[in-house]
């Protein structure tokens, strides 16, 4: 049945690929979880490798008001009477033999996670895949000025020594559960190691944020051992910066409190990553905050 639902457009030979998979949907916050597949698709030029069929996955119609029904309903463009995009969900994976990297694209299912499940760990054997890798985001108190924490959890002991030199955090986490977090837990059942590397990006930032999908394609990058080039990421970043910025400095009581979210930030990040230079400069009667 999980073969069933793949199409496979290339049957590439790779050595121990690691999947990396990005949902449009909970843990979309900023573009940051389809952005950075995005952005590895095109700098790696990877290429098709198969297509998922999960329409059966997703409530594409609910009752109630056009406000709640919209949020589900697939996008369409009509021009002059003429119907010229119908944008249903999908699921398409990637591949780049160069990087011995599968990249996978797709829309949160609300149904069915065993089944779509299957499909993913289906196509994972067929590949020999030695990691699977999901990239999320969540709204946070951190303010636009500042890079976005990334935090992890992971379905093998051993992937936590992995990942805590790049400086990820460790998740504590009660309430509701997503897709990805079913597809953690039943990674081990085939074999497979799995993590989530999700970015805590700015709460009041509405849109795509170029400045947390370049942050988190950098490690990403780093964790994988790749040589990805995002600057164009780092100056779009910048510039939303300033626009953000400009705007806030009009309202002084906003000024005030991203200033404060700046500080809480700052102060958090010394006593996290920084704490034995911050215990010397104390002792000397230097005080760094």
């Amino acid at each position: 049945m999980s073969e069933q639902r793949l199409t496979y457009h290339a049957r590439p030979t790779m050595r121990r690929p690691s999947i990396v998979m990005g949902l449009d949907g909970w843990m979309d916050g900023g573009n940051v979880s389809t952005g950075t597949i995005e952005t590895f698709i095109a700098k790696l030029e990877a290429e098709v490798l198969a297509e998922m069929d999960a329409e059966d996955c997703y409530i594409l119609s609910f009752p109630g008001s056009m406000e709640v029904s919209s949020l589900l309903r697939p996008h369409v463009n009509i021009a002059d009477g003429l119907i010229t995009e119908y944008g249903g969900p999908t699921n398409t994976f990637y591949f780049s033999r160069a990087e011995d990297l599968i990249l996978m694209v797709g829309k949160e299912p609300h149904l069915r996670w065993r089944e779509y499940g299957q499909a993913l760990f289906s196509l994972a054997s067929d590949f020999a895949v030695r990691r699977i890798y999901f990239i999320g985001s969540v709204a946070g108190l951190v303010p636009h000025t500042r890079e976005p924490r990334l935090y992890s959890s992971v379905s093998d002991e051993a992937l936590r020594e992995e990942l805590a030199p790049f400086g990820v955090r460790f998740s504590n986490y009660k309430g509701p559960a997503s897709v990805v977090t079913y597809l953690m837990h039943e990674a081990p059942r085939h074999g497979i190691p799995m993590a989530t590397l999700v970015a805590e990006v700015p709460a009041y930032v509405e849109g795509r944020n170029p400045r947390c999908i370049g942050a988190v394609a950098r490690n990403l990058a780093g964790i994988l051992g790749l040589r990805v080039n995002v600057d164009d990421l780092r100056l779009l970043g910048d510039e939303l910066e300033e626009r953000l910025s400009e705007m806030i400095r009009e309202h002084p009581e906003l000024q005030e409190r991203i200033g404060k979210l700046e500080q809480d930030y700052d102060n958090e990040v010394f006593d996290m990553q920084m704490g034995d230079l911050k215990t010397w400069l104390q002792q000397r009667g230097i005080r760094p905050d």
